[in-house]
């Protein structure tokens, strides 16, 4: 996938963003690792391979830097400053992270690298942000999950709040940076200046809250902490169910009930009794809007877990499947590696490692799928577009070795600079990076509308379609405005839709192409949600696109991808969550897994997809080609466990759920403080560290122990080290914790709730949260970006609208219709 071809990438991140450089490398730009002499600190994180050159087992460098180039450079001595500026001179994106940060070290800050290259853009991870008051704050994966917010709803409410077992923070922020490199890149070329471009992996960390950001000033309460539940309006739905080899993740309901009825009926499980003591056709809406019970919710669950008891997970899965309904497996890293739908996809690649073995790797995270338009209509099947060539982001080379390529990458320096090719062109310049670009959003609740949202708050004209006969799922979801049901009041829709419009649009409806065909030829992008085959049907796929277009871009986002035998595989990011592995690698050793809060993987596809869609507009301004673009959710989402994946087949590593511990650092763990239900989340990362904490606890007799100097030793004494630790923390509140320990260098974060976030200190900095009257709900305040822009408060530019709200107007107004006909689809019900 060549989309970034024309772009050089210099790479001087640890492992805080290094998942950045690797996305941008398989969108095609020639992403070069600058090194130190030291070598780059990313390559002693785990896990690592048992043997092999000592610099180059690390499994994590291995995941998040092939594609890429490594160049080494002596950044204290002139000569190799003179070189990496020369490097800067014909490049165009420069990702760092900090503090400390390399280039500040070397004293080439951003008003330096701007000076050789006027239109760099300048992208620096870090834990808080490049200013504010929390910018100093040592911090660790366990300490931003707990600043961020997500810790505060995952985990049983009978112990601590918890962080998923396999590190995600940087992760989180590595792929935000891509986006926010590419969302720099457009604002450096339509101003004509270079930008330093600021990404917060605690503000990134906090979208994995989903609905649960602003859940307090929008409902009044927060959502708390309640095992595998799912929390989205008056009732709580349970979503992990025990089966005979293991877990599995359904909704239940009416509508799964009655899937699965002949199954009940056949096992003895129910009777024709109990079904008729119930309505069931409206079960599902009582659920939602409230309503009387024959046979209460929590029967009903109880009832369907007596079955899912007596099957295993594959018996349950495919199955039901069939049926239409989604009962995802709980499954493994190992199940992952051979999962017959990825096999299908081909989507594991072959990766070398140094120790002689060849192992497979996460794949393509996006596909591009050319089609051949002039072939007659689309049918309506599965991945039905007839396409005559399809590409996918290549894995073109393994992991570097330190300095690998030091001497070519040199040699071209000698030979003649290289010209930048970002180009700043007067009659193209616009006050925001999207400004003029024109989206028809098809998608509904999360991947999609997310990735709509980037463009909408970066100045695209983004238009919601949307249906009161079908709405949006997320309409009928908490919280909501002062906890009043109402399609209009919910904030989970609400911070996945700002700066857009809503057009009212019943897709089913005999005259509703009289809509879609003039939506098409007008949009320049198009994003859909649907099964596949359904956006054919309903004359908005990929086909009937680009007849009317030639250069539209459509992306197509589904759970498992476009094709392959579980495509139709209809479900949310829970489902997903569940069959990657990330239910499995959530909860306490001793109980069943509990999972992240609410659809996780609908917080890491939209980066992956985002960045792809941000570099085919770039392709497409360079070269006039459009593109169809396929996003599998579950295989965006499995790069955020690739090294795990690795170690899985290359070391005899485990990766089960810990609770809060670290495989290889300790003390980790989340303690009581005084208060109610009050946490603060600790993090001991090095021996340095633990002599840190001794002091700041003054030393007391249960640490003094010679065996607690080495790591060894405090992970096998972690249970009396958590005693020691949570006697510290019961008498004082959170924050009086996290101030000592921070004072003391050591990585500490207090459990931060929604209520919490609303006066965080460093979020307060950032401007993170906007407020907005939205014409129902009022005064209500939205998230904003894991990112700043310098020169730039980019952020949400408006409310989200009200279903259908701009109907009238964007018919009139953007596809030219009279208002006679306006009326007249109103008057047959399209326009609903």
């Amino acid at each position: 996938m060549n989309l970034l071809a024309p772009y050089r990438v210099l790479d001087l991140t640890d492992e805080r963003g290094q998942l950045a450089g690797q996305i941008l490398a398989e969108l095609g730009a020639d992403v070069i690792r600058v090194e130190p002499r030291a070598l780059c600190a990313a390559r002693r994180v785990g896990p690592f391979l048992d043997a092999g050159p000592k610099d180059e087992r690390s499994l994590s460098f291995a995941a998040y830097n092939r594609s890429k180039r490594s160049v080494v450079l002596d950044l204290d001595d002139e000569r190799g400053r003179r070189d990496l500026l020369a490097l800067v001179s014909g490049s165009d994106i420069v990702l760092d992270s900090g503090p400390p940060a390399l280039l500040d070290e070397a004293g080439l800050g951003f008003d330096r690298l701007r000076e050789a290259n006027p239109l760099l853009v300048h992208i620096r991870v870090s834990p808080f942000g490049a200013d504010g008051p929390a910018a100093d704050w040592p911090a660790s994966d366990l300490t931003l999950a707990a600043l961020g917010g997500p810790m505060s709803v995952q985990g049983d409410p009978d112990r601590a709040p918890l962080r998923i077992s396999v590190p995600q923070a940087w992760r989180h922020a590595g792929a935000e940076a891509a986006v926010a490199a590419l969302v720099g890149h457009a604002r450096a070329r339509t101003t004509g200046e270079a930008v330093f471009v600021d990404v917060s992996a605690q503000s990134a960390m906090t979208w994995t809250m989903l609905n649960a950001m602003t859940a307090y000033p929008t409902q009044g309460r927060d959502f708390e902490r309640d095992g595998a539940s799912l929390d989205i309006g008056p009732t709580k739905f349970h979503l992990v169910h025990a089966c005979k080899d293991g877990y599995v993740v359904a909704l239940c309901g009416g509508r799964l009930l009655g899937a699965l009825r002949p199954w009940l009926l056949e096992a003895g499980t129910i009777d024709q009794a109990w079904l008729e003591r119930e309505e069931w056709k409206s079960y599902d809406y009582r659920i939602f809007r409230g309503g009387e019970f024959s046979i209460p919710f929590d029967e009903l669950v109880a009832t369907l877990r007596r079955f899912f008891v007596t099957k295993t997970r594959e018996e349950l899965f495919l199955p039901a499947l069939a049926l239409g309904v989604t009962i995802a497996p709980v499954m493994t890293l190992d199940d992952m590696l051979e999962f017959e739908q990825l096999k299908v996809r081909d989507y594991y690649v072959p990766v070398a490692l140094p120790n002689g073995l060849t192992v497979r790797a996460p794949g393509p995270f996006a596909r591009l799928a050319r089609s051949a338009a002039s072939n007659g209509p689309a049918s309506e099947g599965p991945a039905s577009d007839s396409r005559s060539s399809e590409s996918r982001a290549e894995i073109m080379r393994r992991a570097p070795r330190p300095g690998e390529h030091t001497d070519a990458i040199l040699a071209e320096l000698a030979k003649k600079p290289r010209p930048r090719a970002t180009r700043s062109d007067p009659a193209e310049r616009r006050a925001l990076p999207f400004e003029g670009l024109r989206v028809a959003d098809f998608s509904w609740v999360g991947v999609g509308p997310i990735s709509g949202k980037y463009l909408a708050d970066h100045g695209a004209n983004v238009l919601r379609i949307e249906s009161s006969t079908r709405a949006d799922n997320l309409r009928t979801a908490g919280p909501y405005k002062d906890d009043q049901p109402g399609w209009n009041r919910s904030q989970f829709y609400g911070e996945f839709n700002t700066s857009k419009r809503s057009l009212a649009l019943d897709l089913k409806h005999a005259r509703a192409r009289e809509v879609v065909d003039p939506l098409v030829r007008w949009a320049d992008v198009i994003l859909e949600s649907f099964t596949p085959g359904a956006a054919a049907r309903l004359g908005f796929g990929y086909e009937a696109a680009s007849r009317a277009n030639p250069s539209v871009i459509l992306v197509s986002t589904c759970l498992m991808g476009q094709t392959g035998p579980l495509a139709q595989l209809a479900g949310y990011g829970y489902h997903a969550a569940a069959i990657a592995g990330f239910y499995d690698l959530t909860g306490w050793p001793d109980r069943a897994p509990v999972g992240p809060w609410n659809a996780y993987t609908d917080t890491i596809a939209p980066r992956f997809l985002t960045a792809t869609l941000l570099a085919a507009l770039d392709h497409r301004r360079r070269t006039g080609e459009g593109q169809h673009i396929d996003v599998g959710q579950l295989e965006a989402a499995l790069h955020f466990l690739a090294p795990e994946l690795l170690a899985r087949q290359a070391t005899e590593l485990a990766f089960e759920r810990r609770g809060n511990r670290a495989v290889d650092a300790a003390p980790q763990g989340v303690y009581r403080c005084a208060g109610d239900d009050a946490w603060c989340a600790v993090a001991v990362e090095s021996d340095a560290q633990w002599q840190a904490l001794r002091r700041a606890l003054g030393d007391p007799e249960w640490t003094r122990a010679s065996a607690l100097d080495g790591v060894a030793g405090r992970l096998a004494a972690h249970d009396a080290i958590d005693r020691g630790l949570a006697s510290w923390t019961a008498s004082r509140e959170p924050r009086e914790v996290m101030r000592i320990l921070l004072d003391a260098g050591i990585p500490a974060g207090h459990v931060q709730r929604s209520r919490d976030l609303q006066s965080d200190p460093q979020l307060l900095h950032r401007r993170f949260h906007r407020v907005f009257e939205h014409p129902e709900m009022g005064r209500v305040p939205y998230s904003g970006h894991a990112f700043r822009i310098s020169g730039y408060d980019n952020g949400p530019r408006g409310a989200a609208p009200l279903l259908g709200g701009e109907t009238f107007e964007i018919l009139a107004d953007e596809l030219g219709f009279e208002t006679d006909r306006i009326a007249d689809l109103m008057a047959s019900g399209a326009l609903s």
